[in-house]
């Protein structure tokens, strides 16, 4: 349990930042976009996007049914390179993708 309420609070962080940066939406992106077979639906959906519309929600959803976390997981070195330098909150963000990506591989 200890472990979900980790993940959760990383979660909650993540959305912050995104929040703080001002790359939060109000209205989902078209189910459209969520059709795509690209990792992180990278053809149809914006880097913050999916954080917010896949990411948060399918995590959310997992630990509110108590269901089992992934075993390996890593989202941070995608981000490394699909944020532009200079992209609001940048660092930050990934700094809080880097810290959930620890609790899954052990080293938080």
């Amino acid at each position: 349990m200890e472990r979900h309420n980790a993940v959760r609070e990383r979660l909650l962080h993540i959305e912050h930042v995104l929040r703080d940066g001002q790359h939060w939406q109000t209205t989902s992106p078209a189910d459209s976009a969520f059709a795509s077979s690209q990792p992180f639906c990278m053809d149809t959906l914006a880097p913050h996007e999916w954080l917010q519309w896949v990411l948060l929600p399918r995590m959310h959803a997992l630990l509110d049914g108590g269901h089992p976390l992934p075993q390996a997981f890593a989202v941070a070195p995608y981000y490394e390179m699909a944020l532009e330098a200079g992209w609001p909150q940048r660092d930050a963000l990934l700094a809080a993708l880097v810290a959930l990506d620890a609790l899954f591989a052990g080293d938080a």
